[in-house]
């Protein structure tokens, strides 16, 4: 792709790797067959390739217009774009910037803005979000539909059952625990799993009292300034409890995605540099440091077919596939199959906010072909598909179908 930058811009970090961003697209149009918005909407402009030029062309002109926020803010960044381009254009790095260019224009109204600001605030911190949560789910019955189901259900996680970890000498591994904001309020119960599996193989878990926010929530609403700040903050809190450390672990993977990215969105601070670039080479998803455990794991008697939801964060982000497939499959299970499975949920961070009615459509999909091959049970790796499948009415309607309950597939193994 011919670009024209503006040298002012070509002479910045940022501009000279957009250029080369945008260089690197060859037009194909191969993202589009894997684009979820391309797919429901058919617009140009709701794809990789028409979203890519809309970017360059504000990029090149300075002038950020409603035609530009609309469909940049209609793109849900889960990447698969990038699983599929054959140029290995890095469109999520584009997206950062263009995002960021919107923000710092005058193309949101008031409403817009304050909705925005408030997710910011409220959503990354747990002392603010948990009693919202709570005051949302004590008056479910009279929110409007859309709100009513973007409040987390209590029956998202179920009791640990595994076993306490056994006496005598633990030195099989010492990791960090990152326990996330949105998924310690809503589904705390997922890390309680974890750390009894990790405790029966003699792995010590520490966590971090005051961790904070990984920054990917102000990252994707194009808030730049705010999410380094908030990426800084985490650095400061993790600093301390590095050492001895094998890996940090993740288990909700939009905010592995962020962090495993933190060498690049913090290259240009050199204070903060090699903390970020430490911290990024220990992350690690869940998956893949118990994928490299020894031993077997065994099934929770009750559910035996599962159907399995990679989240694009993991699949597309991570470029984690088929570790969680062979481990459930290992510890007895069985997995149903499930069309067009590269395909997000809809959900998206707050895109299931903002983005309502087109995240209601791909959730309604995505729950309708998850159930297909009747299952016990849905199982996938990030709170935000799980909040989101849980509440998705499938596109058959309602039924006995519906009451398939969607869970963090640690919770799965024993």
């Amino acid at each position: 792709m011919r670009t024209d930058l503006p040298l002012a811009l070509l002479g910045s970090d940022e501009g000279q790797r957009a250029d080369a961003i945008l260089r690197s697209c060859v037009h194909c149009g191969f993202c589009n067959a894997t684009c979820p918005t391309y797919l429901i909407e058919g617009d140009e402009l709701d794809g990789p390739r028409g979203r890519i030029y809309l970017i360059k062309e504000m990029l090149e002109t300075g002038i950020a217009d409603t035609v530009t926020r609309t469909h940049l803010d209609r793109c849900l960044t889960c990447r698969a774009c990038e699983t599929t381009c054959p140029s290995g254009v890095k469109y999520g790095e584009l997206l950062e910037l263009g995002r960021e260019t919107l923000e710092n224009a005058p193309v949101r109204g008031l409403r817009d803005r304050l909705v925005r600001w408030g997710l910011r605030r409220i959503v990354p911190y747990p002392r603010r979000f948990g009693p919202l949560v709570a005051l949302g789910r004590a008056v479910r019955g009279l929110l409007p539909r859309r709100l009513r189901t973007a409040v987390p259900p209590r029956f998202l996680t179920q009791p640990v059952t595994n076993p306490a970890p056994a006496p005598g000498p633990r030195a099989a591994g010492r990791v960090l625990l990152l326990e996330g904001c949105v998924q310690r309020v809503a589904t705390p119960g997922v890390n309680d799993a974890l750390r009894a599996l990790l405790g029966a193989r003699g792995v010590d878990v520490v966590t971090v009292r005051d961790e904070g926010c990984c920054g990917g929530l102000a990252l994707h609403l194009g808030a730049r300034a705010d999410a380094e700040a908030t990426m800084s903050r985490l650095l400061d809190a993790l600093a301390p409890h590095l050492d001895g450390i094998d890996a940090i672990l993740s288990t909700a993977s939009g905010c592995g995605v962020t962090i495993k990215d933190y060498g690049r969105l913090l290259a240009h601070d050199s204070a903060r540099a090699p903390l970020a670039r430490r911290v990024a080479a220990l992350t690690r998803d869940v998956a893949e440091y118990l994928g490299a455990l020894s031993g077997d794991w065994a099934r929770d008697p009750t559910l035996k077919r599962v159907a399995w939801h990679p989240p694009c964060t993991l699949q597309h982000g991570q470029r984690v596939t088929g570790v969680v497939e062979r481990l459930l499959r290992q510890a007895g299970y069985e997995l149903v199959p499930v069309v067009d499975a590269h395909l997000c949920c809809g959900s998206a961070g707050t895109y299931s906010l903002l983005e309502a009615a087109r995240a209601e459509r791909l959730g309604s999909a995505k729950r309708s072909a998850l159930l297909a091959g009747a299952p016990d049970v849905i199982a996938t790796a990030n709170i935000g598909c799980q909040l989101h499948l849980s509440a998705a009415e499938p596109a058959a309607g309602p039924g006995n179908h519906q009451r398939v309950a969607v869970r963090h597939w640690i919770e799965l193994l024993r």
